[in-house]
């Protein structure tokens, strides 16, 4: 191996964590690059992502698009799938999801908590509902979400700490930014089973969201419904996200179907 060869491979890092890299230069906003921008936006050569983007090509993390930008593949959809924390509460949520769509015709959301992120899990838009900025795999801010104030609600101490330590990303007027008021919007959560959220992410939109429990009673999950803000009132909605909530904790509870 030339000296500038292995100049540029201690500058990278291992090959594992380059190809993280790269895949991780993809995002909602940017879910087509170019070779340069891979090189720029995961801060590798491009010399470095070009010599690795055959084998994530070979293998289906990526794909080349007809005019040269590189995209997610579906193999690593495949794999993502594979999650079980995601698949296996997924699979057990989806017709209450489903019947709770159908009943209201509005958004609903399944979330889980990752450190201090929300990731969704199932998103199904409702017909005619108001448009939402979250999309099954994404990740959000645990403070701003109905979902969020659910699971960090009953999340460990050192996990709110964390959370409320801030940053707090300020994605409309009304986004609560301020701890004490988010501790005030936690306990509330805590005390009433439902967590609401209004205007926080959008000015159109409000959220409410209930927990979903596992057999030895932990919060794993969240459902919400998302609707224009000012349609309904959020007592109202909160009946029927807890039923379905409840529905959907049972359902974790049960033992699998046959597999036939």
């Amino acid at each position: 191996m030339d000296d500038s060869l292995v100049r540029e491979t201690r500058r990278s890092g291992p090959v594992l964590g380059r190809a993280l890299r790269i895949l991780g230069a993809f995002s909602a906003n940017c879910p087509e690059l170019t070779l340069s921008e891979l090189s720029r936006r995961s801060g590798l050569p491009v010399s470095t992502v070009h010599r690795m983007l055959g084998e994530l090509i070979a293998w289906g993390a990526l794909e080349r698009g007809d005019k040269g930008c590189y995209r997610v593949g579906l193999r690593l959809w495949e794999v993502a799938s594979l999650a079980p924390r995601g698949q296996g509460l997924r699979e057990r949520a989806l017709p209450f999801l489903e019947d709770l769509s159908q009943i209201t015709r509005e958004n609903v959301q399944l979330a889980v908590r990752e450190g201090v992120e929300v990731v969704f899990v199932e998103r199904i838009a409702g017909s005619g509902a108001v448009p939402v900025l979250t999309r099954v795999g994404a990740r959000f801010a645990l403070t701003a979400t109905g979902v969020g104030l659910v699971l960090l609600a009953h999340a460990p101490d050192e996990v709110q700490e964390q959370a409320l330590a801030g940053p707090f990303e300020r994605f409309s007027p009304s986004t609560v930014t301020d701890p004490r008021a988010l501790r005030r919007m936690l306990a509330d959560t805590r005390a009433h089973g439902y967590a609401v959220s209004d205007r926080q992410v959008t000015m159109d939109a409000l959220s409410v969201a209930a927990p979903v429990h596992d057999s030895g009673g932990a919060v794993v999950a969240a459902v919400s419904l998302v609707v224009r803000h000012g349609s309904t009132s959020a007592h109202g909605l909160a009946r029927l996200v807890c039923t379905s909530a409840r529905a959907i904790s049972r359902a974790m509870t049960a033992p699998p179907a046959p597999r036939l």
